[in-house]
This record gives structure tokens, C-alpha cells and sequence, in this order.
């Protein structure tokens, strides 16, 4: 049984027992490693689980293959891209939807040897260039509609469409052809890399995160053990590709577990109609982002009879409130948890785990977890860092830099950029980024903290705080505020948030501005806040659809 099989089975042994699998778990040792032969290939497609569903896709570009038949079909594309010049160490772009290929293309990859750049097929030509030129790519993989994306890459970029050739690529029917008999042309190291990441930019220019075999696969164990996924499971994540969610959930994770990805390809999102499509396909598992928990839970849950087992939320943190809601309609718990694209899941609610209102959890198995304060000395409140000398599997191997290079990790502790504070149990609650925490009255102010209640209004979806400069307090919170469905921005919409806010939040933390705007986000999906601060240290005077207190004498002054 391989070291890797054995760390999975002790976890699944261990699911509702978080001391026991905290304690006694070890990341695997891997000398040589390919996750795609060696654990794709070897364990799932030819073991006893071969015939099931590994990918079930409903909708658009619909699909259900097998283990086995996803296993033949990658190790065809693996040899066509050999024969297109794909070489160990090769960089290939992947912007695809969720189709087929996207998951044939990953493992061929893999088995090659070759790295991946995930990207969003929302680029543009010019990101698209862009990106290409930064990764130093040599291979793009995308659709025939999306082909004329591709005309300002130099002719020293293979190009292979999905749907058909367009002129100077290839159709990727033809790689499907190709033998599905493949033997790798060397050894795979652990340590060799396989996934080269650009970030969500939520706070600055992108970088590109590099993972390996190890990281990446391995790695995700400890994701594994939060999403709580067992053999036979039919699993839902909602992530577009090109995003590290999609490889955490849509790949890694629910193979690890020999349970089926599921795709709904539902076009633009509609709640009805993902609740729909959980009912009829028997979903088990249901991962999905803040955003999205707050669409559905827009609708009567209750009148949805589902399968689902395990319900999670990754992404950003999840507001108490729309926890409550979702337990109260189908008796489920939605188990928040905490990662980055630089690592795997390190904090999070595992399943069998009582659940705190507002908490992100306790560390994953692996992850020794420190707080910091700005002296670097220990902290109940603090940095949220990793401990260098004895790493996680899960941590990135390091930013690429501009001249292609690798800059590893020094010094005593990686820092995530976030804060969170540790009560006596062990919970971590997340503060905000270490950027997006700011002082009012000399009073520190965690933004999610008033997001969280200002979602619970009945006419708020989604809301972003900000500092605002202010004369007499230095700064004062001021909320930007996406409204739902039906909800006008008016005075009285105004007055009755300010309202909701003053019951539920202390003097020195309540909301002194508020600001009807849609909110900034980078294209997969996350709020910049870093956008909204910035505009509004620079703004004179209000803004277009802006009250404040001072607006409103019927408020109680304090």
C-alpha cells in the first residue's frame, strides 16, 4: 500500500475524531511521485473502483466518464501533446470551461510531466498574452470560440483548440486519436512542479504561485479531511476553472476520495435551478463560495428535499447569518474553511467538530498554525504564519519571479497576509487582511465583523468596509452596499440599515457612512476592497449615492 493510500485511509479512519487524526496524522514521505500514474491511474482507474463515475458533467458540453475511460482518454492526449513537442518542464496554458478535456488535459499533463497554468476563460487577448509571456508558456489549450484570443501570441506557442481547428492551431480531436497506451519518459519527483498559479489580485498584481506533484496532491489530504468526502460521494463545487478552488474541489480532493466530481452547467448562475439539479442528480456534497450561500439562501430551502451529507463554504469567510438560515431550512451545518491558492486548506470546521457562529475553524491535520503581532512575538490576536522549519506538504514552493526563477520560501514562517484571533478552545476567527483591518477612535475595526451584520438586513446581498478619513475620529467605517433584488437606494433604505447596525454593533464599530454602489471584484469573484479604500482616501466630498449619519436627526445621537 503506498505511504499515500495510508495517510488518506488513517483520515478517513479518523473523520469525526479531530484529536485523534490531529494528532496522529503524518504527511506522507514521497520520493518519486506522479499523482496522475501513480495515484489516478493506479489506484483508481485500475483497482476496484475502475468502472464508476470519476466525472459527471450535466448541461452544456454534458458528460459522465468513468475512472477507466478518463484514464485512457488522458494517456491519448498525453501522446499527442508528446507529439506536438510537449516535453517534461513544458508550461501549458489551460483556459477552458468546465468541459471534459479540461480534466483529460490536467492528467495528460501530469503523466507528461509538463506544468499547468490554469486561467479563466474570462481573459481578454491582451491578460491572455499577458500571462503567457509571464509563465513563459509554450502550449495553450482552449475552445474554438475562444480562438481569436490567441492571434497576439507569437508563432512559438502551440496552440490546440477544443471544437474544432482554427487557423494555426490544432483540433484537439486529433490528440484523442492518439495511442492510449502511454509510458512516461522518466521519473517524476515529489518535489518536480506541476501547477503554476496566478492569484486573485484582491490587494496587488497577480503572482504566480508554483506547486508540485506533492503540494498540490499530497497536499490535499489535509482538504480531504475538511471537506469530509467519502468513495461513492457525488461532489459539487462551485469554482470556475482557472481558480485554485477548482483544483482543490473539482480534482484533487474528491478523487483522493474515489468520489465523483459533478458539474451543473447551469450558464448564468440561478439558484433555483442549481437547487434543482442537487435534487434530481442525488448530490451528496456541496461546496460553494460565500457569494453563492447568499443567493440561495435568497429562495425557501425548505422546499428543496436533497441528499446532501456534507455542506461546505471556502473562498472568503461566511457570515453567521446565512449559516443559521441554511441549517434552519435543511438541519445541515455549513462547515467554513480557510486556505490560499498558496497552500491547501489549513483552517477549517471538519465534520464530527462542534461549530462556533463566526468561526473559521481549528488547523488541519499537518498545519501547526501561529499567530503573530507585529513584534513577531506569539499572539491570542495576530498574523495568521506557518512554521518553516518543519513545513506543511500543502505550501506552495515559491513565487516565480520576472526572470523565470523561483524565489523559495525563508525565514522562520511563510505569512498568509491574514489576522485572526484564537480563543481558549483553539477556534480561529478570522479578522480581515492585514491591509483591510483599520483603526477608528483608536479603536481597531475588523470589516468582517461589520459585513457580517450588515448582511443580515433583508435588503443587503453584499457589503464591503472601509476606512472613511474623518477630522474628528481620523476614520470612520463606511460600508459600500450591493442591494437585493427589489431593494431601492433610498433614504429610507438608508435609515433602516443604519438602524439594524445600531442594534446589533457597539458605539465605537458602527457603520457612520454608507454607500449604495456595486461592488469592485476581481474576476473570480472576490471583493477589492483594496479598490473602494483607495478611492475613498482620495474622494472630495460624497459620493453619488452616499448617506451618513448626520443625514438622519431621527437617530438617537452616540
Amino acid at each position: 500500500m503506498s505511504t499515500l493510500r495510508q495517510a488518506r485511509d488513517f483520515l478517513l479512519a479518523h473523520r469525526t475524531d479531530y484529536r485523534a487524526a490531529y494528532d496522529g496524522f503524518a504527511w506522507p514521505k514521497l520520493g518519486n511521485f506522479n499523482w496522475a500514474l501513480d495515484w489516478f491511474d493506479a489506484e483508481l482507474a485500475r483497482g476496484p473502483r475502475g468502472g464508476e463515475t470519476a466525472l459527471w458533467i450535466t448541461g452544456a458540453d454534458a458528460a459522465r466518464l468513468s475512472f477507466a475511460e478518463l484514464s485512457a482518454r488522458s494517456s491519448a492526449v498525453a501522446n499527442g501533446l508528446w507529439g506536438l513537442g510537449a516535453r517534461r518542464g513544458d508550461r501549458i496554458l489551460l483556459m477552458l470551461g468546465n468541459v471534459a478535456p479540461l480534466w483529460e488535459v490536467m492528467l495528460a499533463a501530469m503523466k507528461l510531466g509538463c506544468v499547468v497554468v490554469p486561467a479563466t476563460t474570462l481573459l481578454g487577448a491582451e491578460d491572455l498574452a499577458e500571462r503567457v509571456g509571464r509563465a513563459r508558456v509554450r502550449l495553450v489549450v482552449t475552445t474554438l470560440a475562444d480562438a481569436a484570443k490567441l492571434t497576439m501570441l507569437g508563432p512559438e506557442v502551440r496552440r490546440i483548440t477544443v471544437g474544432g481547428a482554427a487557423e494555426g492551431s490544432v483540433d484537439y480531436a486529433s490528440l484523442l486519436a492518439a495511442p492510449a497506451d502511454f509510458v512516461p519518459d522518466g521519473v517524476t519527483r515529489a518535489d518536480d512542479p506541476l501547477l503554476l498559479y496566478f492569484t486573485s489580485g484582491t490587494t496587488s498584481r497577480p503572482k504566480l504561485v508554483l506547486h508540485s506533484h506533492g503540494s498540490y496532491a499530497a497536499g490535499h489530504l489535509s482538504t480531504l479531511y475538511w471537506l469530509g468526502l467519502r468513495a461513492g460521494d457525488v461532489h459539487l463545487n462551485i469554482s470556475s476553472p482557472g481558480w485554485a478552488k477548482h483544483a482543490w474541489s473539482c480534482f484533487f480532493t474528491p478523487w483522493m476520495a474515489g468520489a465523483a466530481v459533478f458539474i451543473a452547467n447551469l450558464g448564468r448562475f440561478n439558484a433555483r435551478a442549481l437547487l434543482d439539479s442537487l435534487v434530481a442528480h442525488g448530490v451528496t456534497s456541496l461546496c460553494a463560495p460565500p457569494t453563492v450561500w447568499r443567493m440561495m439562501i435568497q429562495e425557501n430551502l425548505a422546499g428543496w428535499t436533497t441528499q446532501l451529507r456534507e455542506v461546505c463554504s471556502a473562498g472568503e469567510p461566511l457570515n453567521p447569518e446565512v449559516i443559521e438560515q441554511v441549517r434552519a431550512a435543511w438541519g445541515l451545518t455549513i462547515r467554513d474553511g480557510y486556505g490560499q491558492t498558496e497552500t491547501t486548506l489549513q483552517i477549517g470546521n471538519p465534520p464530527g467538530l462542534p461549530i462556533k457562529p463566526g468561526a473559521m475553524g481549528v488547523p488541519m491535520p499537518g498545519y501547526r498554525i501561529r499567530l503573530l503581532d507585529a513584534d513577531d512575538a506569539e499572539a491570542e490576536e495576530g498574523a495568521v504564519c506557518l512554521p518553516l522549519d518543519d513545513p506543511p506538504a500543502g505550501l506552495m514552493r515559491g513565487y516565480q519571479q520576472e526572470d523565470g526563477g523561483i524565489a523559495g520560501l525563508t525565514g522562520p514562517v511563510y505569512r498568509t497576509g491574514d489576522v485572526a484571533s484564537r480563543d481558549a478552545d483553539g477556534y480561529l476567527t478570522y479578522v480581515g487582511r492585514a491591509d483591510d483591518v483599520f483603526k477608528a477612535s483608536d479603536y481597531r475595526i475588523s470589516p468582517f465583523e461589520l459585513e457580517s451584520v450588515l448582511i443580515e438586513h433583508a435588503a443587503v446581498v453584499e457589503a464591503a468596509v472601509v476606512p472613511a478619513p474623518d477630522k474628528l475620529r481620523l476614520a470612520v467605517p463606511k460600508a459600500f452596499v450591493a442591494l437585493a433584488e427589489g431593494a431601492e437606494p433610498t433614504r429610507e433604505t438608508a435609515l433602516s440599515i443604519f438602524r439594524h447596525t445600531r442594534d446589533r454593533l457597539p458605539p465605537f464599530m458602527r457603520v457612520r457612512r454608507l454607500e449604495f454602489a456595486e461592488l469592485p471584484k476581481t474576476i473570480s469573484g472576490k471583493i477589492r476592497r483594496v479598490e473602494l479604500r483607495q478611492a475613498e482616501a482620495a474622494r472630495q466630498g460624497r459620493g453619488a449615492a452616499e448617506f451618513r449619519e448626520e443625514d438622519f436627526p431621527e437617530l438617537e445621537r452616540k
